[in-house]
């Protein structure tokens, strides 16, 4: 048995240190995983920079990492559906399966959840982790760990695009090219959207969305008010307004923007967290019945990521611009900060 368990733990503001733990052993309905690839979150880089989100806080050592998959190492003793050697990607919030909640499918907003890497629960950026086996989905021959690891963040765009009504001719305006942007970009397309615009401040991201299968770009600031840009971006799209706008920065400026762009009777869907209270122009939203919606992680919406991805439907490979060892992992959450090198999505190699 494997006794090499290095792990990357946060024990406080700008304090990561790498320590060897032991390896766990799997409950009846958990799995050991011999850990391949995990990315780094801007939430991740939070908890580092900061020790906390809102009311989750770093109150004692935790073990970072959510975006993840490995390779099954042992199974526990009811687990039917995998076995030793099987790739998985990891969907890092288990909940209680008991609640209201749960069963009524939005898993997400279950009170007990245990999601990796919110304090105080323990995330997998180690080289051996224990988790629910039912959580765990199994990866086809044609798709890799790292593409597994990248299912995370696409389970994001494929809530936020469910959420939000994408499908065949839909226009959408996607404001923020970060990670969370792109992989909303990726989804859209492939939900049916017929434009995709994209904002952001940085000209390499707007390229990078380009890329991606954005339609069109659109740099913002310059000067111009909220209600300047939306008539930018209908002048855009031949004179008309986006049926949905995808908001991913949570900047205040941005989703003020968002909704004077979106179309009378759109959607808004809020992605991006920023201040937890904001100024917006509501009575603009209400009087055109422009809906207003938040989205909280995800739920059921790894099958689809996974399936997007092996039918060839989706590529997420170009989000990966950084490659790190398990031993460089402050190193690589560095770049995740700074964004050096035009970094994107980077990933640690475990």
């Amino acid at each position: 048995m494997a006794t090499d368990n290095l792990t990357a733990v946060l024990y406080k503001v700008d304090d990561i240190r790498l320590e060897q733990r032991e390896v766990p052993e799997p409950e009846d309905n958990q799995v050991l995983l011999k850990m391949d690839s995990v990315g780094i979150c801007g939430s991740d880089v939070h908890y580092w920079k900061h020790g906390a989100i809102g009311d989750f806080v770093v109150k004692a050592p935790m073990i970072l990492g959510h975006e993840a998959a490995g390779v099954v190492a042992k199974v526990g003793a009811k687990v039917k559906h995998l076995q030793v050697g099987d790739k998985v990607a990891i969907e890092p919030g288990v909940p209680c399966r008991m609640c209201n909640y749960c069963k009524t499918g939005v898993y997400n907003l279950c009170p007990d959840m245990q999601f990796c890497a919110t304090p105080p629960v323990h995330g997998n950026l180690a080289r051996y982790y224990v988790h629910a086996a039912d959580f765990c989905y199994k990866l086809p021959a044609n798709m890799s760990l790292e593409e597994g690891a990248l299912m995370e963040p696409l389970a994001v765009g494929v809530h936020a695009c469910r959420r939000a009504g994408v499908s065949l001719g839909k226009k959408v305006l996607v404001c923020g090219a970060g990670p969370i942007g792109l992989v909303n970009v990726l989804t859209a397309k492939a939900m049916g959207a017929s434009k995709v615009v994209v904002t952001d401040v940085v000209d390499s991201r707007l390229e990078c969305a380009k890329s991606l299968g954005a339609t069109h770009t659109y740099k913002v600031g310059g000067g111009r008010s909220p209600e300047q840009m939306a008539e930018d971006i209908e002048n855009i799209l031949d004179g008309e307004k986006p049926d949905i706008t995808i908001e991913c920065s949570g900047v205040e400026s941005s989703i003020r923007f968002g909704i004077f762009s979106t179309k009378s009777g759109g959607m808004v869907v809020l992605v991006g967290l920023g201040k937890p209270e904001i100024s917006l122009p509501i009575v603009n939203a209400a009087v055109r019945e422009v809906d207003i919606r938040g989205i909280f992680r995800y739920a059921n919406c790894y099958p689809a990521a996974i399936e997007m991805v092996a039918s060839g439907s989706v590529d997420v490979k170009p989000l990966i611009t950084h490659r790190f060892k398990l031993e460089e992992t402050v190193t690589a959450f560095e770049t995740a900060r700074t964004g050096a090198g035009g970094a994107i999505k980077v990933m640690i190699k475990c």
